[in-house]
């Protein structure tokens, strides 16, 4: 059967949807022009004409995984109630015991991120607005008064650290901590970060 003409646009997508998920089964070090062309079944000159290295695929890759997780956080955090819900379901999203998937993409990438520069910054761009958002969010629900956080900055850091370290204990460590137990250190990390302890009960309910 003849393939689809695609645009180059399209095409690029389609390379870099490829290359994801070959990096994510085969690691970023094993990973091999000739594993994403055989894929989607196309000639490894098709893949180098669009990409030219595999470095610049991997990079490209890890942009495009960058940009979709970016997007889904924006929306999580751009929804119509109140800053406490946006946090939570963005928090709760983005937690390894959440719905995101990329997890092991991204312990593969900060791996190689460390001999990488291009890797490495676009890493490093993607901690840096992921922080900003959720930092954004905990100072609007501090003006608005539903919760006490005197550092909005510091908290983000905070919470995106133990995400991070979590998320390396249940991908790489299976079995060292379970879903459950991770995902309870979650919502009282974020509860004492926002100062709710007092409040617990009242906080809790809004919490659904």
């Amino acid at each position: 059967m003849a393939r689809v003409r695609l645009s180059v646009a399209e095409r690029r997508e389609e390379l870099l949807r490829a290359a994801i998920e070959q990096i994510e089964a085969r690691g970023v070090a094993a990973v091999r022009i000739a594993d994403v062309a055989a894929a989607l079944g196309v000639s490894n000159a098709l893949v180098l004409y669009h990409f030219s290295t595999k470095e610049k695929l991997v990079a490209s890759a890890f942009a495009y995984a960058a940009e979709e997780d970016l997007a889904r956080l924006r929306a999580l955090l751009g929804r119509r109630t109140t800053a406490l819900r946006r946090l939570r379901s963005a928090v709760r999203w983005y937690a390894p015991t959440g719905q995101a998937k990329g997890w092991r993409l991204w312990i593969e990438g900060w791996a190689v991120s460390l001999r990488e520069p291009a890797l490495r910054e676009v890493a490093r761009d993607l901690d840096r607005q992921w922080k900003a958002a959720l930092a954004e969010v905990i100072a609007e629900g501090v003006a608005a008064g539903e919760f006490d956080c005197p550092d909005p900055t510091g908290t983000a850091l905070r919470l995106t650290a133990l995400l991070d370290g979590l998320a390396v204990q249940l991908t790489s460590y299976q079995g060292a901590v379970s879903r459950a137990r991770a995902q309870g250190w979650v919502d009282e990390a974020l509860m004492r970060e926002l100062g709710l302890g007092a409040r617990a009960p009242d906080a809790r309910e809004r919490w659904r």
